[in-house]
């Protein structure tokens, strides 16, 4: 685990940077996560950017398009050999 020491106004606080911004992650990035699948697992199966993988980590107020899902299920299938659909992670 690395962990890093920020000393701010007489604060000593410990930051765990595997987990910092992890809170508020959306459904596909849980997912990702407890099947321990890399954003850049994902993105270089699926023929996206990780840029792309990332927004889409980050809350479940975004969407991929049709065609960009449809890349990452196919991606996502072949990973976990689990019969995974749009509907698991996005809403139309």
């Amino acid at each position: 685990m690395k962990i890093h020491l920020s000393f701010h106004n007489g604060v000593i606080t410990l930051v765990n940077w595997f987990n910092l911004g992890k809170r508020n992650r959306s459904k596909f990035a849980r997912f990702l996560d407890k099947h321990g699948i890399t954003q850049q697992d994902v993105a270089n199966k699926a023929g996206v950017s990780k840029s792309t993988i990332s927004r889409l980590c980050q809350s479940d107020k975004f969407s991929p398009t049709i065609k960009t899902a449809s890349k990452i299920i196919k991606a996502l299938r072949q990973l976990t050999k689990k019969d995974v659909d749009y509907d698991d992670f996005w809403t139309m």
